[in-house]
């Protein structure tokens, strides 16, 4: 707690119902984001940073690859499939999906992306 950091996006998937609502989040009292994402382009992740806050699932993406990682016994080990999404393979698709914004353009391709989802969801 001593140690300042700030994700670039973080998300309240399985302890969500636990801080709807809340305006300001404690991390005394509160638990910490269920996912937090990085994307090393100007700064380097501080993974024991964000263990010691007991985050249970880290994704960094760094030099065009994602790296998924789970917190088990206090350190963060890579794995290959997210415990949050496990039906969805993101180490293979978020490059490829990166890519195509470059072609596509954002929004066309976060509707694409959007329906990926939806159909390996819904198989």
């Amino acid at each position: 707690m001593e140690q300042g950091i700030e994700p670039d996006n973080c998300f309240y998937i399985q302890n969500e119902a636990k801080v709807r609502g809340k305006n300001r989040l404690d991390l005394t009292i509160d638990p910490p984001p269920d996912l937090v994402l990085e994307i090393d382009v100007t700064s380097r992740t501080h993974p024991e940073i964000y263990a010691s806050l007991g985050g249970p699932e880290l994704w960094r993406f760094e030099e065009g690859n994602l790296h998924i990682n789970v917190l088990e016994k206090g350190i963060y080990q890579e794995v290959e499939w997210s415990p949050n999404f496990p039906k969805l393979p993101l180490k293979l698709k978020i490059p490829d999906y990166l890519k195509q914004v470059k072609t596509r353009g954002r929004n066309q391709t976060m509707t694409v992306f959007r329906n990926w989802v939806k159909e390996i969801i819904n198989k």
